[in-house]
């Protein structure tokens, strides 16, 4: 293979990795657990927090540590469940031919 044929791979394996950065980036998973809710992205980003008044007025009333315990369970429970679904749906896209055969498909 010469210079120029693994330039122009490195060049596609790019525009590939873009491509299926931005499928990525459309996956969201959202986890819920005692009142509160996130929502993550596939790029590993929350993208919102949703707090029940209930739960609002449970940290008004000075719980705030099983608060931050909860919200910080379901932050996590967002970004695992979107992991699991980017994994699953880049083995998807690997099994049926995606990224143009460069894993060797």
């Amino acid at each position: 293979m010469g210079f120029f044929d693994q330039v122009k791979q490195a060049m596609q394996l790019r525009s590939e990795t873009k491509k299926l950065q931005a499928e990525m980036e459309k996956i969201t998973a959202e986890y819920s657990n005692g009142g509160i809710t996130a929502t993550a992205r596939g790029d590993m980003s929350i993208t919102s927090i949703k707090i029940s008044p209930e739960t609002w007025a449970e940290v008004s009333s000075g719980k705030t540590e099983r608060f931050e315990t909860m919200l910080f369970n379901v932050v996590n429970g967002a970004l695992k469940s979107v992991k699991k679904a980017t994994q699953e749906q880049m083995m998807d896209m690997m099994k049926n031919g995606g990224m143009n055969g460069l894993f060797g498909q």
